[in-house]
C-alpha cells in the first residue's frame, strides 16, 4: 500500500517537473508578465520535484522526499526589513529567480504562498532600436516629481522604462490635482538653471533617456495663453545631478585600464576627466537642444572638456576621456577623416551611427567652446547596438570599450565586400609565414583606422597531453588583457559553535584560498580554534533555518560576502551518532506552524540513531544548557497566571514577551535573522484556549514536543512520540523541530544568553595579509607563461577527436601604434564577485615591450603612458575616473 502511494506520488511530481520545466522554457516577449521567487525556496523545489542542476544544500537527496518538501513558497528574503519593497542589487539566479505567470501560478496551485506577502510581479520590456533585446523590468526607476509653481515640494514615484512621458504627465495631473481642462507640459531638469522640454509625449522613459532620481517638473497653462516657464528659442540642456555623491579619488589609484602610445616623452597631467556639467547639440524629445549655458565658455580650452555623468555613466565617461586624449583618434575625427570612411551598409557595423556620434562627440571636446559636454547622443546609440549599456547601471569599462573598439571598427571598415578566407592550421610551418597568412587573411575582410591603430597580434600555442598535437595560431588582438599575480586567497568571517554546550558561539575571520573548499576551510578553523577540521560542518543561516549545509566538497565559492556562515562542531568519534538539524518553533494555537513561528538559532546535533523519546529530550535539553534551564518538580510552569480584576482577558500570549528579550540588534547578534530586533511573540491567541482541561490540571509532560519536518521547518512530516520509553531512531535525512510551549519559552529559554557570542583575535583583523605591490612586468610574465587548461576550458584535440585539457601558451608577435593593457581586477563566477585591489606598479615614460615580443624582426616597441581608466570602490558599485595627457600641453 505504502509502495503504491509513493509510486502515485511520484507520478504527480514528475508531472508537476514535467509542467514546470515546460513553464519555464518559455521565451521571454515584450508585455508579459513574470514573478520573482526566492532563490534559496526556489533550490528546495527542484530538490523535491528531482529537477535537473537542482544543488543539494540541505534536505533529502532523493526526489519526493519529505524533508525537501519547500512548503509555501517564501519570498521574505528578497524584502526589505520594512516590507514595503525589494532589496537594491540584487542578481538573477543569486538572490531569485525569475518565472513566467504560467509557473507562478502552478506553484501558488501546488504549494501556496506565505501568508501577509504579495507576489512580485514585473513586465518584460523592449530595449534597443536595431538590436532587439528582451528582459525583465526588476527594478523601476524612481523619479522626483514637482509642480512648476512649486519646485521645492517633491513625490517620488517609480517608473517602467516601458512608460510613455504621457502616461507620467497623467500620473502627474492626478498626483498634484490638476484640472482636467487645463494645459501642461512637462520638463526635466539638470541644475539650478537648465532644463530640457520634454515634448515628444509618445516617447518612453527609455527613449527619452531619463535616469534615475531626476526631477521632472509639470507646468500649467496660463489662462492668458501663455506659459510661466517661457521656453528659450531652444530648450536647454545641462548637467543632471548624480543620484548619490561621487567620492573623492584616492592619492593613487588602482588603474583597470591603460592606454601607451609609442614613445613621445611628455608626462602624464591631469587634463580631461570626468565631471558632473554637461552638454549636448542632439536633438531628444521633440526639442532642438543646444548646449545650456554652463558648457560654453571664453576660458575653454581644447580637449580640457569634460562629460556629464548621465547617471552611473561614469564607466563610459572614462573610456572617452581615454580615447578622447589619443593623438591619432583626435588627428582622425577632428578632421573629418573618418566621414569617408563610414561604411553603412556592413552587416556586422552599427549603421555608421557609432562612429557619427563618436566623431561629433570628439570634435566638440576639441572645439576649444566647451568646458564639458553632455554625451548622451553617443550613449544612446551605443544603448541602440548594445542593449546591455542601454540603462543608467554602473558598468565594466573594459567592456565597453571592447564594444566601442570594434564599432569604431566595422563602421569604419574599408572593405565593403568582405571575402571568404579559409582559415589554415600551423602543420609545422615558420611562424612567420604563418603569422604573415594570418595577418593577410584578417586584413582581407577588415581594414579600417581602429586596425591601423590599436590591432596587433598574437600567439597561441596549445599542446595535447596525449599525442603529439601541436596548434599554433595568430590571432589579432587591439588590448592584451593581464592577470595579475596576486595570493589567491579570500577570508571568510564565520560563527563557530563548539560541541561544549557551555561555550557561546565564536567569531573567527578565517583566510581560506579562494578557489578552495569547504574542506579546506574547515582545516583553517580547526587550527585557529584549536578544534578537529574534520569534526566541522559549514552552513549557511538564515531567517532561523539553514538554508544550505555544505558538504566538505563544495566549493568555498559558493559562500558570499553577505552570507551568515555558522560552522558546527560535531561528535563524529562514536559511529553510533547521526547529525540531525534541529529547529526551534514557537507552538501557536494548536497546531499551526508558519516560517514565522521559527525563533532562535538552529541547531547542528550529534544524536544517537537510536534512542528512547525520554533520551532524545534530554539530549537536546544537554545541548541547549546555556541559555535553557529546567523547571522545578513543583513548578505548574503551563498554568496562567491568576486573571487580575481588570484584565479582561486573562493571560494574552500575543503580548510582547517581556521587556527587551530579543537581547540585542541584528549587528550584536548571530541568530542571522531577517527582522533583527523585534521580541518573539507566542500565540495569536490565549494559552488557554490551547489548553484542554486534562492539560490544564495536570500539564504537558515536557517543555516542548518533537516533530520531524522539512528543511524549511514550515511543514510537518510526523510527531515524535512522547511516551518516555517509546524507541525513536533517527538518521541523517531527518530534521527536528522542538515546538515549544509559549509559557515555557518565556520562563525557560533565556533569549539574551542564547544570543550571546565571543570573538576571536582573528575577527579584529591581527590576522589580515599584508598589502601586496606587484609590478607590471610581472603581470606580462605572467600572461606570456604556460598554463594547463581547466576541466571547463578543456580544447578539442582534432587527432584524439575529444576535449582535452591540454596546455595553452601566449606570445606577443607584433603590437600596434597605440597599447591598451586592462588588468582583471574583477573575477566573477555563479556564487562570487570580487576585486583585487592590488596596486600595480607601472612606468608613466619607457615602457619597453620589446622583451616580450617574439619576432625577432619586430624592432623596438616603447611606450609613454597617455591615459589611464581607474575604478575606486569595489564589486557592488563604485566610481571611475579618467587620467589623460593632453596632446597640445602634455
Amino acid at each position: 500500500m505504502a509502495e503504491q502511494e509513493n509510486d502515485t506520488k511520484n507520478q504527480q511530481l514528475q508531472n508537476l517537473r514535467t509542467e514546470l520545466q515546460k513553464h519555464l522554457e518559455k521565451p521571454l516577449a515584450k508585455g508579459d508578465a513574470w514573478f520573482l521567487v526566492d532563490n534559496h525556496w526556489f533550490k528546495q523545489l527542484k530538490k523535491y520535484v528531482g529537477m535537473e542542476g537542482a544543488m543539494f544544500d540541505s534536505g533529502g537527496k532523493e526526489m519526493g522526499e519529505e524533508s525537501a518538501n519547500p512548503g509555501p513558497i517564501d519570498n521574505k528574503p528578497l524584502f526589505k526589513e520594512d516590507g514595503e519593497d525589494i532589496r537594491e542589487h540584487m542578481i538573477d539566479e543569486l538572490d531569485y529567480v525569475l518565472v513566467p505567470e504560467e509557473a507562478w501560478d502552478l506553484l501558488v496551485e501546488k504549494f501556496g504562498i506565505s501568508e501577509t506577502q504579495e507576489p512580485v510581479k514585473r513586465k518584460v520590456v523592449e530595449h534597443g532600436m536595431f538590436v532587439k533585446h528582451c528582459k525583465v523590468e526588476v527594478y523601476y526607476i524612481e523619479f522626483q516629481l514637482a509642480e512648476n509653481s512649486n519646485l521645492e515640494e517633491t513625490k517620488k514615484k517609480k517608473f517602467s522604462k516601458s512608460d510613455t512621458l504621457e502616461h507620467i504627465q497623467n500620473v502627474m495631473r492626478e498626483e498634484f490635482n490638476i484640472a482636467t481642462e487645463a494645459d501642461t507640459r512637462l520638463w526635466n531638469k539638470y541644475t539650478s538653471n537648465t532644463y530640457e522640454q520634454l515634448a515628444r509625449l509618445d516617447n518612453t522613459v527609455q527613449d527619452a533617456g531619463l535616469f534615475s532620481g531626476q526631477l521632472i517638473i509639470i507646468e500649467i497653462k496660463n489662462e492668458d495663453g501663455t506659459w510661466p516657464r517661457q521656453a528659450r528659442s531652444t530648450g536647454t540642456l545641462g548637467t543632471n545631478g548624480s543620484t548619490s555623491p561621487i567620492p573623492a579619488p584616492p592619492p593613487q589609484p588602482l588603474g583597470t585600464s591603460s592606454s601607451f602610445d609609442k614613445k613621445e616623452g611628455s608626462p602624464v597631467g591631469t587634463g580631461a576627466s570626468t565631471s558632473t556639467a554637461s552638454s549636448s547639440r542632439y536633438n531628444f524629445s521633440g526639442t532642438s537642444a543646444t548646449y545650456g549655458d554652463g558648457g560654453v565658455s571664453d576660458k575653454a580650452q581644447p580637449g580640457i572638456c569634460g562629460l556629464s555623468n548621465l547617471g552611473n555613466t561614469c564607466f563610459m565617461n572614462s573610456i572617452i576621456q581615454g580615447l578622447s586624449n589619443t593623438p591619432e583618434i583626435i588627428e582622425y575625427f577632428d578632421n573629418d577623416n573618418y566621414l569617408e570612411d563610414i561604411n553603412e551598409d556592413n552587416p556586422l557595423g552599427m549603421k555608421g551611427e557609432i562612429a557619427k556620434s563618436f566623431g561629433q562627440l570628439i570634435k566638440d571636446m576639441w572645439s576649444g567652446k566647451f568646458t564639458y559636454v553632455v554625451p548622451r547622443a553617443f550613449k544612446m546609440a551605443v544603448g541602440r547596438f548594445a542593449p546591455q549599456f542601454s540603462g543608467y547601471q554602473q558598468q565594466d569599462s573594459q567592456e565597453l570599450l571592447t564594444f566601442l573598439l570594434d564599432g569604431l571598427h566595422e563602421d569604419l571598415n574599408r572593405v565593403k565586400h568582405k571575402p571568404y578566407v579559409e582559415m589554415s592550421d600551423s602543420d609545422g610551418k615558420a611562424d612567420s609565414d604563418v603569422a604573415m597568412e594570418a595577418w593577410d587573411n584578417y586584413k582581407k575582410r577588415n581594414d579600417s583606422v581602429i586596425l591601423d591603430i590599436f590591432h596587433g597580434l598574437l600567439k597561441s600555442t596549445v599542446v595535447c597531453p596525449e599525442c603529439p598535437k601541436v596548434s599554433v595560431t595568430f590571432d589579432p588582438t587591439c588590448y592584451l588583457s593581464l592577470p595579475l599575480p596576486v595570493k589567491k586567497e579570500r577570508q571568510v568571517e564565520v560563527f563557530l559553535v563548539y560541541l561544549d554546550p557551555l561555550k557561546p558561539p565564536t567569531q573567527f575571520k578565517v583566510t581560506a584560498p579562494k578557489n578552495g573548499s569547504m574542506g579546506d576551510l574547515c582545516i583553517a578553523l580547526g587550527k585557529l580554534a584549536n578544534v578537529p577540521g574534520e569534526s566541522l560542518v559549514v552552513t549557511d543561516v538564515y531567517n532561523h533555518r539553514f538554508h544550505k549545509i555544505y558538504t566538505s566538497d563544495d566549493q568555498l565559492s559558493h559562500i558570499l560576502d553577505r552570507d551568515d556562515i555558522f560552522v558546527y562542531e560535531t561528535d563524529n568519534t562514536d559511529s553510533n551518532n547521526v547529525t540531525v538539524p534541529v529547529y526551534l518553533r514557537e507552538k501557536k494555537n494548536c497546531s499551526s506552524y508558519a516560517p514565522s513561528n521559527l525563533f532562535g538559532q538552529p541547531l547542528l546535533c550529534s544524536l544517537p540513531q537510536s534512542c528512547t523519546s525520554s533520551q532524545l529530550y534530554d539530549h537536546l535539553l544537554q545541548r541547549m544548557a546555556r541559555y535553557v534551564s529546567r523547571p522545578a518538580q513543583e513548578d505548574d510552569w503551563w498554568k496562567p497566571p491568576p486573571k487580575s480584576p481588570d484584565s479582561g482577558q486573562g493571560d494574552d500570549c500575543s503580548m510582547e514577551q517581556g521587556e527587551g528579550s530579543s537581547g540585542g540588534s541584528s549587528e550584536e547578534s548571530p541568530t542571522s535573522e531577517t527582522e533583527p530586533g523585534k521580541a518573539s511573540t507566542a500565540a495569536e491567541t490565549p494559552d488557554d484556549d490551547m489548553l484542554s482541561e486534562e492539560e490544564e490540571v495536570v500539564g504537558p509532560l515536557k517543555m516542548f514536543s518533537l516533530h520531524l519536518v522539512n528543511s524549511y521547518g514550515n511543514a510537518q512530516i510526523e510527531p515524535i512520540s512522547e511516551q518516555e520509553e517509546e524507541a525513536i531512531t533517527l538518521n541523517s535525512k531527518n530534521y527536528l523541530s522542538l515546538d515549544w510551549h509559549p509559557r515555557a519559552k518565556q520562563k525557560f529559554f533565556n533569549e539574551k544568553a542564547a544570543e550571546d557570542f565571543s570573538q576571536d583575535d582573528s575577527w579584529h583583523g591581527k590576522t589580515t595579509p599584508k598589502k601586496q605591490v606587484i609590478k607590471l612586468s610581472e603581470c606580462l610574465k605572467l600572461y606570456t607563461s604556460q598554463e594547463k587548461l581547466g576541466a571547463d576550458d578543456a580544447w578539442y584535440c582534432p587527432n584524439c577527436q575529444k576535449h582535452q585539457q591540454a596546455t595553452k601558451k601566449f606570445d606577443l608577435w607584433s603590437l600596434p601604434e597605440v597599447l591598451v593593457i586592462h588588468l582583471k581586477r574583477f573575477s566573477y563566477n555563479r556564487y562570487w564577485r570580487d576585486k583585487i585591489d592590488t596596486l600595480i606598479e607601472f612606468p608613466v615614460n619607457n615602457l619597453d615591450m620589446t622583451q616580450y615580443v617574439i619576432n625577432a624582426t619586430h624592432g623596438q616597441a616603447i611606450y609613454d603612458l597617455i591615459s589611464v581608466s581607474n575604478h575606486y570602490g569595489g564589486m557592488g558599485g563604485g566610481h571611475y575616473t579618467a587620467y589623460g595627457k593632453n596632446k597640445t600641453d602634455g
